[in-house]
């Protein structure tokens, strides 16, 4: 009963207050849920076993391995946009921007809503700061023009006022603030991770494969040509 005083004595702007608490919280238990328990991280040895398939150029079985071992993840996202593209014959450059563009597209997805964490912690304080200054100017004006048998009650009521809008502004701030930093510490190792593993596997696709089979075939066969018209040319 008395936490429903003291929110009741804090005036209007413990309604917005506990607004912001109830939105903290709801991006705490999500962010908390998709950042520990629904991430997926690839397996360990991706890149070992993946290699294998892209030295041979057997793209399409490396497309279909991470999809059984990495299902769901978004290193699988990330390597597979690369895969296809080498598949199809394209060049170290698409290679990169398409890789770049689904790394971009999950790195944005773990980083969501984090952020606001911060936002709404400075805002509850803010919050709770105006209260106090609201309270304090209620509280001298209603001092001002009572008279002296009144004037303890309305001095102690602007006061209450005053410091339960700093104390439950800080309630918020203070979980907020803490959320948001291990959240974002969190959501920092998993895009680091993400980013060394997938560019790790860019330079596999880069070094280990050449950049475009159809343009190699074709200086095959010139080569060939070139060569066969040298011996002719012996031989005459």
């Amino acid at each position: 009963m008395s936490l429903i005083k003291d929110f009741q004595a804090g005036g209007i702007f413990m309604y917005f207050i506990l607004m912001v608490g109830f939105i903290v919280a709801g991006i705490i238990i999500e962010r908390s849920l998709a950042l520990y328990k629904a991430y997926k991280a690839a397996p360990a040895d991706l890149r070992t076993k993946l290699l294998t398939f892209i030295s041979l150029g057997q793209f399409a079985e490396a497309k279909a391995y991470v999809e059984m071992a990495a299902a769901n993840t978004s290193m699988s996202k990330v390597v597979i946009a690369g895969l296809q593209v080498r598949q199809a014959g394209g060049g170290d450059e698409e290679v990169q921007a398409r890789m770049d563009e689904a790394l971009t597209s999950e790195i944005s997805m773990i980083d969501r809503r984090t952020g606001f964490l911060a936002v709404l912690g400075n805002i509850a304080t803010l919050l709770g700061l105006l209260g106090t200054v609201t309270g304090l100017i209620s509280s001298f004006t209603s001092v001002t023009n009572a008279n002296p048998a009144e004037r303890a009650l309305l001095l102690g009521q602007g006061i209450s006022e005053a410091l339960n809008t700093t104390a439950f502004g800080l309630v918020v701030a203070i979980p907020a603030l803490v959320a948001f930093a291990l959240l974002q510490n969190r959501t920092d190792r998993i895009v680091s991770g993400l980013t060394e593993d997938a560019s790790k596997i860019f330079h596999d696709l880069l070094f280990r494969t050449d950049s475009n089979p159809k343009n190699e075939k074709n200086r095959g066969m010139r080569s060939s040509i070139s060569t066969a018209e040298g011996y002719t040319q012996q031989e005459n």
